[in-house]
């Protein structure tokens, strides 16, 4: 497996830098070998196409730790159930990816780097296909919108209820949506603000980044009660550890903090022994939107304290400074379970303040919205 694993990473270095080229090529390759596959993406390939390809790579390199290799893969072939795919898709896209990193590669692939990423993906496509044919739920619900709620120019609340069938999902992951009457074939990933619940109700928190983010910008500035939207599996495993008997601390940045209050949503349901600490940071005070329910749920729960922070402006009457750097000045954390949700700079900068406290990488589960 240590000599797999190692042709893995080293071949992939070989194509990494030309990443844009592999991704052109992978996709010319795929839908010439089978045009129909075409219609399974959306009309514009920019920005979501790759998820395809970035999801076997980034499978890829998991294979030196089986246990997250076969979580992961299963649950994204209970994912890729919404794309329609079957077994002689995987086939094909098999042939594209081989095709797609010998001709990025050039000179400097061997038969050694060839063999391996053929072995890795008959794996990766037998466990997703796996994962995908044990799922006894639907590819996809669909669920009406209940409530949208906008909180300033880029950021909404709203809330869908599933239909037809229960969604069952875990405090802390995240689904992919879709918003079929705007932007169909188009998938984005969300994480559910709240605990499941037998009412079937999920809420998200949906921030827009400017110029961008074609699903964001539908669900903020287009859609409205009554619409219907497509929700994909859940998936991530940045849920609470039910067997742990250490106390929490959960760090949150802006709409990062819609896993984190699901979170303390649920163990409010039944928490009695464990502390949970909650730092909570944006930039400005008005976008600390969730700031009240959460000091809501500290009134109720002895248990629960939250942070708060705000890294520009003097106004505020709370921590100020990067939430990093608050949860710095409040611990150590080293016994404690870490959860962590945001950007990628504001997960890296937290990630890092737990790597000086010693916190064992096992005890760290973080979600964010961007590339590491």
């Amino acid at each position: 497996m240590e000599h797999f694993a190692r042709l893995l990473k080293e071949s992939w270095i070989l194509v990494e830098p030309d990443r844009d080229r592999l991704s052109g090529y992978f996709y010319a390759r795929l839908f010439l070998l089978d045009p129909e596959l075409r219609k399974l993406f959306p009309a514009e390939m920019s920005g979501q196409g790759d998820r395809l390809l970035d999801a076997v790579i980034t499978a890829s390199q998991t294979v030196d730790d089986p246990e997250s290799f076969d979580e992961y893969l299963r649950a994204l072939g209970r994912d890729h159930r919404k794309y329609h795919v079957d077994a002689a898709h995987y086939a094909t896209m098999g042939v594209a990816l081989l095709d797609a990193l010998r001709t990025t590669a050039g000179d400097d692939w061997n038969l050694e780097f060839d063999q391996a990423w053929r072995d890795a993906y008959a794996a990766i496509s037998a466990k997703m296909m796996a994962g995908a044919e044990g799922d006894p739920n639907p590819p996809f619900w669909h669920a009406e919108v209940l409530t949208h709620d906008r909180i300033g120019p880029d950021t909404a609340v709203l809330t869908c209820r599933a239909l037809q069938f229960p969604l069952p999902w875990k405090a802390g992951q995240y689904v992919s949506v879709e918003v079929p009457r705007h932007l169909p074939r188009v998938w984005r990933t969300y994480s559910v603000a709240n605990a499941p619940n037998e009412e079937n109700v999920l809420e998200f928190h949906v921030r827009t980044p400017t110029g961008a983010g074609w699903v964001s910008g539908a669900l903020v500035r287009r859609t409205k009660p009554g619409d219907l939207l497509r929700i994909a599996a859940p998936m991530g495993s940045m849920t609470v550890d039910g067997a742990s008997t250490r106390d929490i601390v959960a760090v949150a940045g802006g709409v990062g903090v819609a896993p984190v209050k699901a979170l303390v949503e649920e163990l409010a349901a039944h928490n009695r022994t464990r502390w949970v600490h909650v730092f909570y940071g944006a930039r400005r005070p008005e976008e600390l939107y969730a700031l009240p329910g959460l000091q809501k749920l500290v009134a109720e729960h002895q248990w629960l304290s939250v942070t708060a922070a705000c890294s520009e402006g003097t106004d505020f009457d709370g921590e100020q400074g990067l939430v990093s750097d608050v949860l710095s000045r409040f611990g150590p954390w080293t016994d404690h379970d870490c959860y962590v949700s945001g950007s990628a700079r504001m997960v890296r900068a937290t990630l890092r303040a737990l790597a000086e406290d010693e916190v064992p990488p096992a005890h760290i589960r973080y979600d964010t919205f961007g590339n590491l």
